[in-house]
């Protein structure tokens, strides 16, 4: 990955941007894309940049990936400056007890822990039973209420104090890679049309939306403003090559082996033969699944956005999904660039998508 790519994609994931408060991942999207399409944001907080293409009626194509990540948010301050707090997302709360934190206060960043009783004084019986979210609590130095209000108010949101961490090979691992990985490719894509200086069939619509996590609200509304007639968002996918999985609930999915393009009902046929069949012609590796139902993804709400959207989807391979140390590989981002890039050119009338 070239190193300006690199540098994007690290201040992205480590911008904190917990639903309903994206805006500081946004900046570094809009600030990103700006050179290569002009960017308009809605007051939902979603970016949409643009770059025309086809002539007047062409098929409108449209791209997203969310720019949210799972977090924590501060419900309650007690007397003694402890901060209790409810989950923003979906977050497992045995990885929350012991970790770093940042409460994003209106002064700045406040770093915290989450602090929890220590495993002498635990019954034995109670040492195997899972701490529920609402009896954790963030230490963050304060000796009472009002030193701790003095730092943060209610309703402030959390992140885990992490940061991307290379690991061997391509690998890298992180916080919110689900799905800032989704809002990177976007990104990637619009500068790759706009440096190709070939002219697109399309009208292209590049989103990175927000609130995927708590109902896909972005996905929603962005989707009725934009009107595309093909869409196709960028997420990411259970990778099941760690030894926990199993393989026949979640198929045969493995990091460094290409973008998944899964199939089923949320999936329009003919854009995914188009898709599979641009793989096929410029050697780019793919894994296909197979999902019988609606996705949990901003595609299931695209595709039937308005009269209906002719819909697919392109999923990067993430081990360790919604914990701190979520682990993708480079490549699979880049062959998903590749790949949505490729497929933009070969897409025709929109009429080519209605089955028959």
């Amino acid at each position: 990955m070239r190193e300006e790519s690199f540098r994007f994609l690290t201040s992205l994931v480590e911008a904190p941007s917990p639903s309903g408060f994206e805006q500081p991942a946004q900046r570094v999207f809009r600030d990103y894309v700006t050179p290569f399409a002009p960017v308009t944001g809605d007051v939902m907080g979603n970016s949409i940049a643009r770059i025309a293409g086809g002539g007047e009626g062409a098929t409108r194509v449209m791209l997203v990936g969310h720019s949210d990540e799972i977090g924590l948010l501060v419900k309650f301050i007690d007397d003694n400056g402890f901060l209790f707090f409810g989950a923003i997302g979906g977050i497992d709360p045995q990885i929350t007890q012991g970790m770093r934190v940042l409460v994003h206060g209106r002064g700045g960043a406040v770093p915290g822990v989450i602090g929890k009783k220590p495993i002498h004084l635990i019954e034995p019986k109670d040492r195997e039973t899972v701490v529920k979210m609402e009896t954790q609590y963030i230490d963050i130095g304060a000796a009472n209420r009002k030193e701790a209000e003095e730092l943060v108010r209610i309703g402030d949101p959390v992140t885990f104090r992490v940061g991307v961490q290379k690991l061997h090979g391509d690998r890298l691992a992180g916080r919110g890679f689900d799905d800032k990985a989704g809002s990177f490719v976007v990104a990637e894509v619009l500068r790759e049309v706009s440096l190709s200086g070939k002219e697109l069939p399309v009208d292209l619509y590049g989103v990175s939306s927000v609130q995927e996590e708590v109902g896909l609200r972005g996905g929603t509304t962005s989707s009725y403003s934009v009107r595309p007639d093909v869409g196709i968002c960028v997420e990411v996918d259970f990778a099941t090559d760690q030894p926990d999985l199993d393989k026949k609930q979640n198929g045969d999915v493995g990091l460094g082996k290409g973008p998944i393009v899964p199939r089923g009902a949320n999936i329009n046929p003919a854009l995914f033969d188009l898709i599979i069949d641009t793989a096929e012609r410029e050697k780019i590796p793919v894994q296909v699944t197979g999902i019988p139902r609606a996705t949990g993804t901003d595609a299931n709400v695209m595709q039937i956005s308005r009269g209906g959207v002719a819909t697919a989807l392109v999923k990067i391979p993430l081990r360790y999904m919604h914990t701190p140390v979520e682990v993708l590989s480079l490549s699979d981002l880049e062959n998903a660039v590749r790949l949505i890039t490729a497929t933009l050119y070969r897409i025709g009338a929109k009429e080519a998508f209605i089955p028959s």
